[in-house]
């Protein structure tokens, strides 16, 4: 495959853009590490909404969608749209408390919420964790994708791919800030989703296929096409649907997808003008998230079945790419190189567009923990505003060197997908709960941490060499998740809870409400010292019924938007009145929300 003049053109016009603006906004993102990591906290929700959006639009998305599609099916994706109830819960609930609580990053919330030693202990490992092996191993997964990309569709070697893309993706990060990131985010999303739909279109043109209609009528992918599982696989059913829907969603964080928010969406919420910004931000993501973008995806995933049927069919496609990363996830870029001259260039723009909105947000994400939560708090708390800068800039340089280094070592996105989940099993409720009951504290969420993380070392590296029987995905999630509440929740009740003072200080600041802070209410009552003179009653019961509407609005575009696609147009239509009548309840239910303008 060859690309032509106009293609690179279009590559390279991509690439001067996202420089241009790093350069345009580095003088102003360079005044403060508030203006570097936060844009000064003056950002509209339609921009923060979108670098969302943008952010989870990575690379290695399409990737994992069809490597899931081609093994799974369509009711594949369960495993991750089941996350649209931690999403609309962050929405309806935690949106307006992450922007009332004024910290600078998620990490901080730990010595706003607790206190002592531990707290500090956990604020900077935290720090450390996320900021960099977290942080590092989502951008290798996305580096690992550019990889796969570039070796099918320009025949680069890793090393040749991962220094391109890097450079300008860390140069503009470096520059810019996140107000850089926001702003290339907003020309990088626009140009993804033309890509995606472009590629769905001419994958459903590719001779194998033919069109829309031969496509979900023949015979080879019938059994691929239903939203929803087999009911009579009982495995499948179990995996891909009851545990996202019954217990992941609340109980594994997940990177974009943390319960009770966290990471570059509490970035953004933070960014924000105000709590209203952050919440019509958030939900703008995630609507767009999940019934917007993934039907393109889903039809370039059927399509590459017909065109590559097996594995060996795309090795026997790409000869000279390392058979040991040939893997369903490589059928996307593989689908991709039937593109014609000047499309071709449009849609490698595009993925490199996905590919710089993740790796840029997690730089500034992952320096920012760096910056603020250790190197300010423990290393030099009486840094100047640009020795934080600076250092800033220093961290995403280094993020990205780390990053690139680890990519070639992985082998595929659903192997790092599923790896991240097992390590948060278990840590959800905990960050669910954190808000609404003072009696958690810094270690109950150490030990959440720890268990979770050995728990995950454990099935990764030693369960296969035991004699014990093998456990399919669900079920070590499961354990994960049963074992980590149960090592937090006794921690919990013997240990003692954070110091009234944090704990009635914060209650002020955040106004959380509800049954699970009156032992702290009534107490700071009887001493004369009262936090809750301005409370005007609890809307917890309203979020969680926004969040009801938010899901049924959601879900019921994008099965409705399946449906049409498929020609099945009695369910589409019934799907569609569904989710208008669910977005009008939540209009209505949402005025009783107390969100401030």
């Amino acid at each position: 495959m060859q690309l032509q003049m106009i293609d690179w053109v279009s590559i390279f016009g991509f690439f001067l853009l996202s420089l241009i603006v790093g350069v345009l906004v580095s003088r102003k993102a360079g005044k403060s590490a508030s203006s570097f990591f936060l844009s000064g906290r003056n950002m509209p929700w339609w921009l923060l909404g979108v670098s969302m959006v943008a952010t989870t639009f990575s690379t290695d998305t399409p990737n994992l969608v069809t490597d899931i599609v081609r093994q799974n099916g369509v009711s594949g994706n369960w495993a991750w749209w089941a996350f649209l109830l931690t999403g609309m819960l962050t929405v309806f609930v935690y949106a307006k408390l992450w922007r009332r609580s004024g910290v600078m990053t998620d990490v901080e919330f730990y010595e706003l919420r607790y206190s002592g030693r531990t707290a500090a202990f956990l604020r900077g490992f935290r720090a450390i964790y996320l900021g960099i092996f977290f942080n590092v191993v989502i951008m290798a997964t996305v580096t690992l994708a550019a990889i796969k990309i570039g070796a099918v569709m320009l025949n680069l070697s890793p090393f040749e791919t991962v220094t391109i893309a890097a450079v300008v993706t860390v140069s503009y990060s470096m520059l810019g800030g996140l107000t850089g990131v926001l702003i290339t985010d907003f020309f990088q999303f626009g140009i993804a989703m033309f890509g995606a739909v472009m590629a769905a279109k001419h994958a459903l043109g590719h001779q194998a296929v033919g069109s829309l209609s031969n496509l979900i009528t023949n015979p080879e992918i019938t059994d691929k096409l239903s939203i929803l599982p087999d009911f009579s696989d009982t495995g499948l059913l179990v995996s891909v649907f009851i545990i996202p829907l019954a217990v992941q969603w609340w109980s594994v964080w997940y990177p974009g997808a943390e319960p009770g928010g966290g990471g570059y969406l509490v970035q953004r919420m933070l960014s924000a003008k105000n709590e209203k910004h952050a919440v019509w931000a958030t939900l703008f993501f995630n609507i767009a998230h999940y019934a917007l973008r993934p039907w393109p995806w889903i039809i370039v995933a059927l399509s590459s079945l017909l065109v590559f049927p097996d594995l060996q069919s795309l090795r026997d496609a790409f000869p000279n790419v390392n058979p040991s990363v040939v893997r369903n996830d490589m059928a996307y870029p593989a689908m991709l190189t039937f593109l014609p001259a000047g499309l071709l260039g449009l849609v490698l723009a595009s993925l490199i567009a996905a590919y710089m909105s993740t790796i840029s947000t997690h730089l500034n994400l992952g320096s920012s923990y760096i910056v603020n939560d250790f190197y300010r708090r423990f290393i030099n708390p009486n840094a100047t505003e640009k020795q934080l800068v600076r250092m800033g800039r220093i961290c995403t340089l280094l993020l990205m060197i780390a990053a690139c280094a680890l990519a070639p070592l992985l082998e595929n996105a659903k192997q790092a997908f599923d790896l991240l989940l097992q390590i948060g099993a278990g840590t959800g409720l905990l960050f669910i709960l954190r808000w609404f009951w003072w009696r958690i504290n810094a270690l109950s969420e150490i030990t959440a941490m720890a268990v979770s993380f050995l728990i995950a070392c454990y099935f990764t590296f030693i369960h296969s060499h035991t004699p014990l029987p093998q456990l399919e995905s669900w079920q070590r999630l499961v354990t994960g998740v049963a074992l980590t509440t149960a090592s937090w929740l006794i921690v919990t009740f013997l240990t003692r809870p954070s110091e009234k003072e944090t704990l009635r200080s914060f209650y002020r600041l955040v106004k959380p409400g509800g049954p699970g802070w009156r032992a702290v209410v009534e107490n700071a009552r009887a001493e004369n010292q009262p936090v809750d003179t301005d409370d005007k009653g609890w809307d917890l019961p309203v979020g969680i019924l926004c969040m009801f509407f938010g899901c049924t609005t959601t879900y019921g575009a994008l099965f409705a938007t399946g449906y049409w696609i498929y020609g099945n147009y009695t369910p589409a239509v019934i799907l569609t009145l569904v989710s208008a009548a669910a977005a009008v309840l939540l209009i209505n239910a949402w005025k009783r929300l107390r969100i401030n303008a």
